[in-house]
């Protein structure tokens, strides 16, 4: 089994480069709507190694799936990494939720909002 997060946001364009700045790179676009040249993205697809992540907008969502046109969740993702010090650069003047720490559990964490607000806690075990 797989499990791949889709995430909703409000612009792929302006969602795009916090993600490119983690390493993911776009393997899928598509426009919305779907027959639209040059219109703007309404879903992706995003690879960073064996890890994929969906984004769709949520205009493309709305006209997708009805009855999530009004929803306004977010999702939080746990992103184990071996290292948090390519993270750490990365991420260094974006706006943490709190200051890295570690847990009770010995996880070393870094946890941001992207721009739509949705939570990532990027947690290593590293020595």
């Amino acid at each position: 089994m797989q499990i791949t997060p889709n995430l909703l946001v409000e612009s792929i364009e302006r969602a795009l480069p916090f993600y490119e700045k983690l390493g993911f790179v776009k393997t899928v676009e598509v426009r919305h709507p779907p027959d639209a040249t040059h219109g703007p993205l309404g879903f992706v697809i995003l690879a960073h190694g064996e890890t994929q992540l969906m984004m769709q907008s949520r205009d493309s969502i709305a006209a997708d799936v009805a009855g999530l046109e009004k929803d306004a969740y977010r999702t939080m993702l746990y992103v184990h990494v071996d290292a948090l010090a390519p993270v750490r650069e990365a991420l260094a003047s974006w706006p943490k939720v709190v200051p890295e720490r570690t847990t009770f559990y010995g996880a070393r964490e870094i946890i941001v909002r992207d721009v739509d607000g949705n939570v990532l806690a990027f947690a290593s075990r590293e020595a």
